[in-house]
């Protein structure tokens, strides 16, 4: 039972108007308190939970816990623990912070000791990703990058609408919201050149992507079916796949992403699990021309709607919103590449990661990257202080936001925030 979903439930904690953490979310984040201890926490409003101290005063009785499981440094352990006992442990939480609740609220000893407010914790990684693949699961945002590279007539390569597009992705330089990213060096190949020249990539682009973390899966050589795959899905974050468009441009041929992706990717802190994303399911788009083999055929309502904003900030400016999009836009959901990733037998482990791609909807506003929005630089985007962009600048900061709202409720994920430092000499 998802009790924590009660849409009447009230907290005793404040949750600002608009605030994408109601007690209905329950988030779950790894986080560094002002006295240096590191804890496995949730969130309601701008109040931070810290779930070791939670467990550490009996408040989880009755849940089968390890002793040591929020004390970690990653939900790793946690996540682990499969799908009942996190639903067991958000259930939980819902109860003792419910506004008819006073076993908590009235002690003022003990809330001391397990809330926080968020602006005083320092964020960390969630999850070890010991592993991370990146899909191509966007129509819109393939068929934009076919039309510039290849024409309309050969807008999407001949798999595409076969089978979950995606590549194995560097894990290592995966960065949490805050962290900074620098400029990518590489090589290039300038357009008439005969021969490629190296230096500080000059088509520095964001993606707009989410995420999906995975619980431990089936022995390696089994697979998981698309009836299936929602049990190993622990939850989501806002995901910020850095390209660098000149690199990738001259080195994908033949074997696809490499330097021009592996810089760095940025994830949110929160992991807002697919429980409460559960009243936000919605029809997928219609997979009927060609019809997907019997393998990847999954239910109509395996998508989400969660609304997608960018925002560009140039350094010392304001913040100017210049792409909204959708998740449920993405041709392929996540059942379907959690199926297709695993139907030759590949394993996966908890805390896994898996990307959408590039989410971009029917309209030029709807589109996810740079390389769309400027189209490949043709029409550069005007921001607010007058200032054009074909692609992003040195001290842009790239501000990614993701939410639900059916106008009674909004369930969201934060924001991930990162600035382009200068390539490093």
């Amino acid at each position: 039972m998802l009790t924590a979903n009660d849409p009447s439930r009230k907290s005793w904690i404040e949750v600002p108007a608009g605030s994408d953490f109601p007690i209905q979310n329950l988030p779950f984040g790894v986080f560094l308190a002002n006295d240096d201890h590191v804890s496995i926490g949730s969130r309601i409003g701008n109040t931070a939970i810290d779930l070791a101290a939670l467990h550490q005063l009996g408040y989880f009785e009755g849940i089968s816990l390890p002793e040591d499981v929020f004390l970690q440094d990653t939900l790793n352990d946690f996540i682990t623990l499969g799908k009942p006992t996190i639903r067991q442990v958000r259930n939980r939480l819902a109860e003792i912070f419910d506004a008819n609740n006073d076993q908590l609220q009235s002690k003022a000893e003990q809330r001391e000791v397990v809330l926080f407010p968020v602006e005083e914790l320092q964020m960390l990684m969630p999850v070890f990703i010991q592993d991370y693949t990146d899909f191509y699961s966007s129509r819109e945002h393939a068929t934009n990058v076919g039309i510039m590279f290849r024409g309309k007539e050969n807008a999407l390569m001949p798999n595409w609408l076969h089978l979950p597009v995606g590549y194995h992705g560097r894990s290592s330089s995966i960065i949490v919201s805050g962290e900074n990213i620098h400029r990518p060096m590489g090589q290039m190949l300038a357009p008439g050149a005969e021969a490629p020249v190296f230096g500080p990539s000059k088509a520095m682009d964001f993606e707009l992507e989410m995420g999906f973390i995975t619980t431990d899966g089936k022995p390696l050589g089994d697979r998981i079916s698309t009836g299936e795959a929602e049990d190993y899905l622990f939850g989501m974050v806002i995901f910020n796949d850095w390209s660098a468009r000149d690199l990738q441009r001259w080195e994908y041929v033949p074997l696809g992403p490499f330097l021009g992706k592996n810089f760095g990717s940025s994830i949110s802190p929160w992991v807002v699990t697919f429980d409460a994303l559960e009243p936000y399911r919605t029809a997928r788009p219609k997979q009927e021309e060609p019809k997907p083999l019997p393998y990847l055929e999954c239910a109509p309502n395996t998508s989400y709607d969660i609304k997608l904003e960018v925002y560009l900030q140039p350094e010392g400016g304001e913040e100017n919103l210049i792409s909204e999009s959708n998740h449920k836009y993405l041709y392929w959901t996540m059942v379907q590449q959690l199926a297709h990733h695993t139907v030759n037998g590949c394993n996966i482990n908890a805390g896994d990661l898996m990307a959408s791609g590039t989410i971009s909807g029917p309209e030029p506003k709807n589109y996810g990257s740079m390389l769309e929005l400027s189209w490949k630089g043709d029409k550069p985007l005007k921001l607010s202080d007058g200032s054009e962009r074909k692609y992003l600048l040195d001290g842009d900061t790239v501000i990614m936001k993701a939410f639900c709202d059916n106008g009674t409720q909004r369930i969201g994920f934060g924001e991930v925030r990162s600035k382009i430092l200068p390539a490093k000499a």
